[in-house]
């Protein structure tokens, strides 16, 4: 199968590579790219641990800081093999979402052992601290990171929709699906998507892409990469 991926350039390249093991052929053109954000040093005193919600977060979190002794509590195995890569010693996952993090937190650490740091993007930092604070824990919240969107699409995507050589697109977020559907009825080319499967993250990703009609849309059952490669069979 051909497969559209929209995300990050290097987040994309190694997606890419994982879809060409399972004999598939990528597409990858990015609607969003990554801006890391430069500040001031980071504060960890009273900090027991570090939130990261996305491999971005952990790029920008390295970026910035030298340290790798405080323990990682990652949303996902992708996050976490992330944070592994970058030297952080003791790397906990949550294997599923937001929700799930803050479910499993407790199982880690407690919440009178000190402040935990969410290296966070611009968007969507709000809701993990919302979820820890009903759980006692105190968040800080290190805004590190920001994500451009792009409101045209790029002619590769264009072409592969008119000539049909797409089999199918992957959506790792509902934003990202968003962006897409966005630009795609802008383009005034909503028709050639009812050729394509739809692979979405979750259901809200799925749900972001409304009202386009594919000719399939399959949500993977969690979370996670190898969820969203089964979907591609």
């Amino acid at each position: 199968m051909r497969v559209l991926l929209t995300r990050p350039k290097e987040d994309a390249e190694t997606f890419a590579e994982r879809l060409h093991e399972q004999g598939h052929e990528a597409l990858s053109v990015p609607l969003l790219s990554v801006r890391f954000l430069d500040g001031e040093p980071l504060a960890f005193d009273g900090v027991q641990g570090l939130l990261v919600t996305s491999a971005n977060g952990v790029r920008a979190l390295a970026r910035r800081s030298e340290r790798r002794d405080l323990p990682v509590f990652a949303v996902g195995p992708q996050t976490a093999r992330e944070a592994r890569s970058a030297g952080f010693a003791r790397v906990e996952s949550a294997d599923g979402d937001v929700a799930a993090l803050a479910d499993a937190l407790p199982r880690w650490v407690r919440a009178e052992a000190g402040a935990l740091l969410h290296a966070a993007g611009a968007e969507g930092a709000g809701r993990l601290a919302s979820l820890l604070a009903a759980k006692g824990y105190e968040v800080r919240t290190a805004v590190l990171y920001d994500v451009v969107v792009s409101t045209i699409l790029p002619q590769e995507i264009v072409g592969a929709l008119k000539d049909g050589s797409l089999d199918a697109a992957l959506f790792f977020s509902p934003r990202s699906a968003k962006v897409f559907k966005d630009c795609i009825l802008d383009a005034s080319l909503a028709g050639p998507c009812g050729r394509l499967i739809a692979v979405c993250i979750s259901q809200a990703a799925a749900d972001a892409l409304s009202p386009l009609t594919f000719g399939e849309i399959c949500v993977a059952v969690r979370p996670n990469q190898d969820a969203l490669l089964a979907c591609l069979g």
